[in-house]
């Protein structure tokens, strides 16, 4: 005998929780079975033949930096405000490889460990002059042992996590879409596409905490990221997708969680992105490249 079926997402908590089964969402046809996309549209190529083509195509972070701030989007487009690359980047990056490409690519794409202290018979910390001339030898980016344990404590929340889980069982990972789009020449490199059109895209993201991630979702552009990516992604295979959000703690207790954002969410979040392209394009028209703080604010409630 079957035990109870298990929702595919559960949406609240308490007496607000609402069960989501395939069916509610329309996901089987009459033969029962998903339709399935054909996902051939998705480019596969490595991570610096797609950033090599940014200075010609529009990303959703490039986007998302002329949101925040049309003149510093323009110093970081002429190469006068270098991009950091700090430690917390690599490990994000490391997870993302781990967790959606496999550990054969993980392994083949990063450095992990360093030398052995004869003395001790374990490592070198990654702030002595040994590691970080290790490190120099190494032609990838390196992970110490504490960053490698970090990025396996993440990798295995989201394999333990049931809708994590299975959001990522079957799709892409890595694809790159490119197209014309609000008269822009776009590209995006999608952290996962599903066949599934009502899974549709996911996207990982790594946190501090997921306790304040809904408060992340918007104040790093999260939701506008998304909306970019669904709307490239119609103008190249013809349908609108479902998008999700997996996102894992990078410390203790490692939770992970899965959200899906509603199509009027990313409706707004795609009004608003394409206004900033068409400022974008008003501001390589006229050369005036302006911070959005030009104005004389007010403050009116405490």
């Amino acid at each position: 005998m079957s035990g109870p079926a298990v929702p595919l997402i559960r949406l609240g908590q308490g007496e607000y929780r609402r069960d989501l089964f395939p069916e509610d969402l329309g996901m089987f046809g009459g033969n029962g079975k998903v339709s399935k996309l054909d996902l051939r549209f998705l480019v596969r190529e490595p991570a610096d033949v797609y950033h090599a083509k940014a200075k010609d195509l529009l990303s959703a972070h490039a986007l998302a930096e002329f949101r925040r701030c049309p003149l510093l989007y323009r110093k970081k487009e002429l190469g006068l405000v270098p991009e950091r690359d700090t430690a917390a980047y690599i490990v994000g990056r490391a997870a993302h490889a781990l967790i959606l490409e496999g550990r054969q690519r993980y392994e083949r794409e990063y450095a992990i460990g360093g030398p052995i202290n004869p003395k001790t018979g374990q490592p070198f910390g990654s702030q002595t002059k040994a590691f970080a001339e290790w490190a120099e030898q190494q032609s990838k980016p390196v992970l110490s042992d504490v960053h490698a344990a970090l990025v396996e404590q993440m990798a295995a929340a989201v394999r333990e996590h049931a809708h994590a889980r299975e959001l990522l069982t079957e799709g892409v990972a890595e694809g790159v879409v490119r197209g014309r789009y609000h008269d822009h020449n776009c590209q995006a490199r999608i952290d996962w596409v599903n066949p599934d059109a009502h899974i549709g895209i996911v996207d990982l993201k790594t946190a501090d905490s997921l306790d304040a991630f809904e408060f992340d979702l918007r104040a790093y552009g999260y939701v506008h990221q998304l909306a970019f990516y669904r709307a490239l992604v119609a103008i190249c295979c013809g349908r609108r997708l479902a998008v999700h959000i997996v996102a894992v703690e990078k410390r203790e207790p490692f939770r992970c969680g899965v959200w899906q954002i509603t199509p009027q969410v990313l409706d707004q979040a795609q009004g608003e992105n394409e206004e900033a392209m068409t400022d974008l394009r008003c501001c390589r028209e006229t050369g005036a490249w302006f911070t959005r703080y030009e104005s004389l604010r007010l403050v009116e409630r405490l």
